[in-house]
Protein backbone atom coordinates (compact mmCIF):
# COMPACT_ATOMS: atom_id res chain seq x y z
CA UNK A 1 0.00 0.00 0.00
CA UNK A 2 2.92 2.41 0.52
CA UNK A 3 3.16 3.35 -3.16
CA UNK A 4 -0.59 3.93 -3.46
CA UNK A 5 -0.81 5.88 -0.22
CA UNK A 6 1.74 8.44 -1.39
CA UNK A 7 0.49 8.63 -4.96
CA UNK A 8 -1.24 11.93 -5.86
CA UNK A 9 -4.73 11.05 -7.03
CA UNK A 10 -8.02 12.38 -8.39
CA UNK A 11 -11.35 10.95 -7.20
CA UNK A 12 -14.16 11.33 -9.74
CA UNK A 13 -16.98 9.19 -8.36
CA UNK A 14 -17.61 9.69 -4.67
CA UNK A 15 -20.91 10.60 -3.06
CA UNK A 16 -21.27 13.39 -0.54
CA UNK A 17 -23.46 11.67 2.04
CA UNK A 18 -22.05 8.24 1.19
CA UNK A 19 -18.59 9.45 2.20
CA UNK A 20 -19.57 10.23 5.76
CA UNK A 21 -17.18 8.34 8.03
CA UNK A 22 -18.54 6.20 10.90
CA UNK A 23 -17.44 8.95 13.27
CA UNK A 24 -19.46 11.59 11.44
CA UNK A 25 -22.47 9.31 10.89
CA UNK A 26 -22.59 8.40 14.57
CA UNK A 27 -22.22 12.06 15.55
CA UNK A 28 -25.12 13.04 13.32
CA UNK A 29 -27.18 10.05 14.48
CA UNK A 30 -26.66 11.15 18.08
CA UNK A 31 -28.12 14.56 17.22
CA UNK A 32 -31.32 12.87 16.07
CA UNK A 33 -31.36 9.79 18.30
CA UNK A 34 -34.84 8.35 18.58
CA UNK A 35 -35.79 9.77 15.21
CA UNK A 36 -33.55 7.66 12.97
CA UNK A 37 -32.85 3.96 12.40
CA UNK A 38 -29.12 4.70 12.04
CA UNK A 39 -27.20 3.36 15.05
CA UNK A 40 -25.34 5.85 17.22
CA UNK A 41 -22.64 3.33 18.11
CA UNK A 42 -19.94 3.44 15.34
CA UNK A 43 -19.17 -0.25 15.94
CA UNK A 44 -22.74 -1.19 14.94
CA UNK A 45 -22.52 0.67 11.64
CA UNK A 46 -20.65 -2.20 9.96
CA UNK A 47 -23.69 -4.44 10.38
CA UNK A 48 -26.02 -1.60 9.38
CA UNK A 49 -23.96 -1.14 6.21
CA UNK A 50 -24.25 -4.80 5.15
CA UNK A 51 -26.50 -4.81 2.12
CA UNK A 52 -28.66 -7.64 0.83
CA UNK A 53 -29.07 -6.09 -2.63
CA UNK A 54 -29.04 -2.75 -4.44
CA UNK A 55 -32.55 -1.83 -3.25
CA UNK A 56 -31.49 -2.39 0.36
CA UNK A 57 -28.41 -0.22 -0.21
CA UNK A 58 -30.65 2.63 -1.42
CA UNK A 59 -32.88 2.22 1.66
CA UNK A 60 -29.90 2.43 4.03
CA UNK A 61 -28.33 5.27 2.05
CA UNK A 62 -31.50 7.36 2.33
CA UNK A 63 -31.61 6.79 6.09
CA UNK A 64 -28.17 8.42 6.30
CA UNK A 65 -29.30 11.20 3.96
CA UNK A 66 -32.05 11.92 6.49
CA UNK A 67 -29.40 12.79 9.08
CA UNK A 68 -28.44 15.90 7.11
CA UNK A 69 -31.12 18.31 8.33
CA UNK A 70 -29.44 21.71 8.79
CA UNK A 71 -26.86 23.83 6.96
CA UNK A 72 -24.51 23.13 9.86
CA UNK A 73 -24.87 19.38 9.26
CA UNK A 74 -24.03 19.98 5.60
CA UNK A 75 -20.96 22.05 6.41
CA UNK A 76 -19.62 19.46 8.85
CA UNK A 77 -20.16 16.61 6.42
CA UNK A 78 -18.57 18.44 3.49
CA UNK A 79 -15.47 19.54 5.36
CA UNK A 80 -14.91 16.14 6.97
CA UNK A 81 -15.26 14.35 3.62
CA UNK A 82 -12.58 16.68 2.25
CA UNK A 83 -10.36 15.89 5.23
CA UNK A 84 -10.69 12.13 4.64
CA UNK A 85 -9.90 12.51 0.93
CA UNK A 86 -6.90 14.74 1.55
CA UNK A 87 -5.54 12.20 4.04
CA UNK A 88 -5.33 9.74 1.12
CA UNK A 89 -3.36 12.23 -0.95
CA UNK A 90 -6.34 13.02 -3.15
CA UNK A 91 -5.41 16.28 -4.80
CA UNK A 92 -8.61 16.81 -6.76
CA UNK A 93 -12.13 15.46 -6.17
CA UNK A 94 -15.47 15.76 -7.91
CA UNK A 95 -18.02 15.11 -5.20
CA UNK A 96 -21.53 14.01 -6.17
CA UNK A 97 -24.16 16.05 -4.31
CA UNK A 98 -27.94 15.58 -4.37
CA UNK A 99 -29.41 18.97 -3.41
CA UNK A 100 -32.97 17.69 -3.76
CA UNK A 101 -32.73 15.36 -0.78
CA UNK A 102 -31.73 18.28 1.46
CA UNK A 103 -34.15 20.78 -0.06
CA UNK A 104 -37.18 18.55 0.54
CA UNK A 105 -36.03 18.15 4.15
CA UNK A 106 -36.29 21.88 4.70
CA UNK A 107 -32.89 23.30 3.73
CA UNK A 108 -33.43 26.03 1.11
CA UNK A 109 -31.45 25.64 -2.10
CA UNK A 110 -29.65 28.91 -1.37
CA UNK A 111 -28.57 27.71 2.08
CA UNK A 112 -27.51 24.35 0.64
CA UNK A 113 -25.22 25.96 -1.92
CA UNK A 114 -23.86 28.51 0.54
CA UNK A 115 -23.02 25.82 3.09
CA UNK A 116 -21.20 23.42 0.76
CA UNK A 117 -19.37 26.27 -0.97
CA UNK A 118 -18.15 27.69 2.33
CA UNK A 119 -16.95 24.25 3.43
CA UNK A 120 -15.25 23.72 0.06
CA UNK A 121 -13.36 27.01 0.25
CA UNK A 122 -12.26 26.32 3.81
CA UNK A 123 -11.14 22.79 2.94
CA UNK A 124 -9.16 24.00 -0.06
CA UNK A 125 -7.42 26.60 2.13
CA UNK A 126 -6.68 24.14 4.95
CA UNK A 127 -6.10 20.81 3.24
CA UNK A 128 -4.46 21.44 -0.16
CA UNK A 129 -7.25 19.74 -2.08
CA UNK A 130 -9.32 21.07 -4.97
CA UNK A 131 -13.00 20.13 -4.78
CA UNK A 132 -15.71 20.42 -7.40
CA UNK A 133 -19.38 19.40 -7.48
CA UNK A 134 -21.65 17.22 -9.57
CA UNK A 135 -25.31 18.03 -8.86
CA UNK A 136 -27.08 14.69 -9.08
CA UNK A 137 -30.74 13.85 -9.68
CA UNK A 138 -31.91 11.08 -7.30
CA UNK A 139 -33.65 9.08 -9.99
CA UNK A 140 -36.06 7.31 -7.65
CA UNK A 141 -37.72 10.69 -6.97
CA UNK A 142 -38.50 11.24 -10.63
CA UNK A 143 -39.11 14.42 -12.58
CA UNK A 144 -39.88 16.63 -9.54
CA UNK A 145 -36.38 15.91 -8.26
CA UNK A 146 -34.94 16.61 -11.69
CA UNK A 147 -36.70 19.98 -11.81
CA UNK A 148 -35.41 21.01 -8.37
CA UNK A 149 -31.87 19.82 -9.13
CA UNK A 150 -31.74 21.67 -12.43
CA UNK A 151 -33.09 24.85 -10.82
CA UNK A 152 -30.44 24.77 -8.11
CA UNK A 153 -27.73 24.12 -10.68
CA UNK A 154 -28.66 26.80 -13.18
CA UNK A 155 -30.25 29.51 -11.05
CA UNK A 156 -27.69 29.44 -8.25
CA UNK A 157 -24.69 28.00 -10.13
CA UNK A 158 -22.22 27.67 -7.24
CA UNK A 159 -18.58 28.28 -8.14
CA UNK A 160 -17.60 24.65 -7.56
CA UNK A 161 -20.25 23.14 -9.82
CA UNK A 162 -18.86 21.46 -12.95
CA UNK A 163 -21.30 18.67 -13.88
CA UNK A 164 -24.83 17.31 -13.84
CA UNK A 165 -25.62 13.71 -12.91
CA UNK A 166 -28.26 11.06 -12.30
CA UNK A 167 -28.02 8.51 -9.51
CA UNK A 168 -30.17 6.15 -7.49
CA UNK A 169 -31.69 2.88 -8.71
CA UNK A 170 -31.70 2.12 -12.42
CA UNK A 171 -34.51 -0.44 -12.44
CA UNK A 172 -37.79 1.34 -13.08
CA UNK A 173 -36.07 4.69 -13.72
CA UNK A 174 -35.80 5.15 -17.51
CA UNK A 175 -32.92 7.42 -18.51
CA UNK A 176 -34.69 9.10 -21.48
CA UNK A 177 -37.22 10.90 -19.24
CA UNK A 178 -34.41 13.16 -18.01
CA UNK A 179 -33.19 14.14 -21.47
CA UNK A 180 -34.62 17.70 -21.35
CA UNK A 181 -32.90 18.38 -18.04
CA UNK A 182 -29.53 17.19 -19.29
CA UNK A 183 -29.95 19.18 -22.51
CA UNK A 184 -30.46 22.37 -20.50
CA UNK A 185 -27.52 21.59 -18.20
CA UNK A 186 -25.24 20.92 -21.17
CA UNK A 187 -26.41 24.12 -22.88
CA UNK A 188 -25.43 26.02 -19.73
CA UNK A 189 -21.92 24.60 -19.85
CA UNK A 190 -22.19 21.77 -17.32
CA UNK A 191 -20.83 18.32 -18.14
CA UNK A 192 -22.93 15.16 -18.28
CA UNK A 193 -22.05 12.31 -15.89
CA UNK A 194 -25.07 10.04 -15.29
CA UNK A 195 -24.95 6.69 -13.52
CA UNK A 196 -25.84 3.83 -15.85
CA UNK A 197 -25.08 0.16 -16.37
CA UNK A 198 -24.41 -0.58 -12.72
CA UNK A 199 -27.31 -2.83 -11.72
CA UNK A 200 -28.88 -3.14 -15.18
CA UNK A 201 -27.63 -4.12 -18.63
CA UNK A 202 -25.85 -2.31 -21.45
CA UNK A 203 -29.06 -0.69 -22.67
CA UNK A 204 -28.97 1.90 -19.87
CA UNK A 205 -25.43 2.86 -20.92
CA UNK A 206 -26.64 3.36 -24.48
CA UNK A 207 -29.51 5.46 -23.10
CA UNK A 208 -27.08 7.61 -21.14
CA UNK A 209 -25.08 8.24 -24.31
CA UNK A 210 -27.94 8.81 -26.74
CA UNK A 211 -30.43 10.62 -24.49
CA UNK A 212 -28.31 12.31 -21.80
CA UNK A 213 -25.17 13.20 -23.77
CA UNK A 214 -22.95 11.34 -21.30
CA UNK A 215 -19.32 12.46 -21.34
CA UNK A 216 -18.39 10.13 -18.47
CA UNK A 217 -20.55 7.39 -17.01
CA UNK A 218 -20.91 6.43 -13.38
CA UNK A 219 -20.09 2.71 -13.17
CA UNK A 220 -21.10 1.55 -16.66
CA UNK A 221 -19.70 -1.91 -15.99
CA UNK A 222 -22.53 -3.62 -17.90
CA UNK A 223 -20.82 -2.37 -21.05
CA UNK A 224 -18.58 -5.44 -20.72
CA UNK A 225 -21.55 -7.49 -21.97
CA UNK A 226 -21.69 -5.60 -25.28
CA UNK A 227 -18.60 -5.59 -27.54
CA UNK A 228 -20.13 -2.95 -29.83
CA UNK A 229 -20.74 -0.66 -26.85
CA UNK A 230 -17.18 -1.15 -25.57
CA UNK A 231 -15.85 -0.25 -29.01
CA UNK A 232 -18.03 2.86 -29.03
CA UNK A 233 -16.82 3.96 -25.59
CA UNK A 234 -13.22 3.46 -26.65
CA UNK A 235 -13.65 5.29 -29.96
CA UNK A 236 -15.44 8.26 -28.41
CA UNK A 237 -13.26 8.41 -25.29
CA UNK A 238 -16.20 8.08 -22.87
CA UNK A 239 -14.73 7.16 -19.51
CA UNK A 240 -16.34 4.75 -17.06
CA UNK A 241 -16.02 5.62 -13.38
CA UNK A 242 -15.45 2.13 -11.98
CA UNK A 243 -15.95 1.38 -8.27
CA UNK A 244 -15.06 -2.31 -7.78
CA UNK A 245 -15.84 -2.86 -4.10
CA UNK A 246 -19.11 -0.98 -4.37
CA UNK A 247 -20.22 -3.24 -7.21
CA UNK A 248 -19.62 -6.34 -5.11
CA UNK A 249 -21.20 -4.91 -1.95
CA UNK A 250 -24.40 -3.93 -3.77
CA UNK A 251 -24.48 -7.36 -5.46
CA UNK A 252 -24.21 -5.74 -8.89
CA UNK A 253 -21.25 -8.12 -9.40
CA UNK A 254 -21.31 -11.59 -7.77
CA UNK A 255 -17.68 -11.49 -6.60
CA UNK A 256 -14.48 -9.55 -7.09
CA UNK A 257 -13.05 -12.39 -9.14
CA UNK A 258 -15.92 -11.89 -11.60
CA UNK A 259 -15.59 -8.11 -11.84
CA UNK A 260 -15.56 -6.98 -15.50
CA UNK A 261 -12.82 -4.36 -15.08
CA UNK A 262 -10.21 -6.52 -16.90
CA UNK A 263 -12.63 -7.08 -19.80
CA UNK A 264 -13.24 -3.34 -20.13
CA UNK A 265 -9.55 -2.47 -20.02
CA UNK A 266 -8.66 -5.19 -22.52
CA UNK A 267 -11.24 -3.70 -24.91
CA UNK A 268 -9.61 -0.27 -24.66
CA UNK A 269 -12.45 1.35 -22.69
CA UNK A 270 -11.18 4.37 -20.71
CA UNK A 271 -11.65 3.75 -16.98
CA UNK A 272 -10.94 5.46 -13.70
CA UNK A 273 -10.86 3.89 -10.24
CA UNK A 274 -13.10 5.37 -7.57
CA UNK A 275 -14.60 4.62 -4.15
CA UNK A 276 -18.33 5.57 -4.53
CA UNK A 277 -19.57 5.45 -0.90
CA UNK A 278 -16.39 4.33 0.87
CA UNK A 279 -17.37 4.02 4.56
CA UNK A 280 -20.57 2.22 3.61
CA UNK A 281 -18.51 -0.34 1.71
CA UNK A 282 -15.64 -0.50 4.22
CA UNK A 283 -13.18 0.78 1.63
CA UNK A 284 -11.10 3.81 0.65
CA UNK A 285 -9.81 5.15 -2.63
CA UNK A 286 -6.37 3.77 -1.73
CA UNK A 287 -7.90 0.33 -1.18
CA UNK A 288 -9.68 0.53 -4.54
CA UNK A 289 -6.37 1.18 -6.27
CA UNK A 290 -5.00 -1.96 -4.64
CA UNK A 291 -8.05 -3.91 -5.82
CA UNK A 292 -7.49 -2.61 -9.35
CA UNK A 293 -3.80 -3.51 -9.12
CA UNK A 294 -4.75 -7.11 -8.36
CA UNK A 295 -7.52 -7.34 -10.96
CA UNK A 296 -5.29 -5.92 -13.70
CA UNK A 297 -1.94 -7.37 -12.43
CA UNK A 298 -0.29 -3.95 -12.51
CA UNK A 299 3.13 -2.85 -11.35
CA UNK A 300 3.66 0.57 -9.76
CA UNK A 301 3.89 2.26 -13.14
CA UNK A 302 0.53 0.79 -14.12
CA UNK A 303 -0.98 2.05 -10.88
CA UNK A 304 0.43 5.51 -11.55
CA UNK A 305 -1.13 5.38 -15.01
CA UNK A 306 -4.54 4.80 -13.39
CA UNK A 307 -4.00 7.98 -11.39
CA UNK A 308 -3.04 9.84 -14.56
CA UNK A 309 -6.16 8.57 -16.31
CA UNK A 310 -8.36 10.00 -13.55
CA UNK A 311 -6.70 13.40 -13.78
CA UNK A 312 -7.08 13.49 -17.57
CA UNK A 313 -10.73 12.40 -17.41
CA UNK A 314 -11.57 14.99 -14.77
CA UNK A 315 -13.25 18.32 -15.42
CA UNK A 316 -10.42 20.19 -13.71
CA UNK A 317 -8.87 23.18 -15.40
CA UNK A 318 -5.82 22.57 -17.55
CA UNK A 319 -3.51 24.20 -15.00
CA UNK A 320 -4.78 21.96 -12.22
CA UNK A 321 -4.43 18.89 -14.43
CA UNK A 322 -0.87 19.79 -15.40
CA UNK A 323 0.10 20.38 -11.77
CA UNK A 324 -1.21 17.03 -10.54
CA UNK A 325 0.23 15.12 -13.51
CA UNK A 326 3.62 16.67 -12.75
CA UNK A 327 3.26 15.59 -9.12
CA UNK A 328 2.49 12.03 -10.22
CA UNK A 329 5.53 12.02 -12.52
CA UNK A 330 7.77 13.34 -9.76
CA UNK A 331 6.44 10.81 -7.28
CA UNK A 332 6.85 7.86 -9.64
CA UNK A 333 10.24 8.84 -11.04
CA UNK A 334 12.44 7.71 -8.12
CA UNK A 335 10.54 4.43 -8.14
CA UNK A 336 10.58 3.80 -11.89
CA UNK A 337 11.31 0.22 -12.64
CA UNK A 338 9.98 -0.93 -9.26
CA UNK A 339 7.39 -3.66 -9.52
CA UNK A 340 4.98 -5.05 -6.98
CA UNK A 341 3.52 -7.81 -9.11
Amino acid sequence: MSFVEGLPKAELHVHHVGSASPRIVSELAARYEGDTPVPVDPEKLADFFTFTDFAHFIEVYLSVVDLIRTPEDLWTLTYEVARDLAAQNVRYAELTLSPYTSIIRGIPAEAFCESVEDARRQAEADLDITMRWCFDIPGESGLPAANVTLDAALRLRPDGLVSFGLGGPEVGVPRPQFAPHFAKALAAGLRSVPHSGESTGPETVWDAIHHLGAERIGHGIAAAQDPILMAYLAEHDITLEVCPTSNVCTRSVPSMAEHPLPILVAAGVPVTINSDDPPMFATTLNAEYEVARDLLTLDDRGVADLARAAVRASFAGETTKATILSEIDAYESPRSGASST
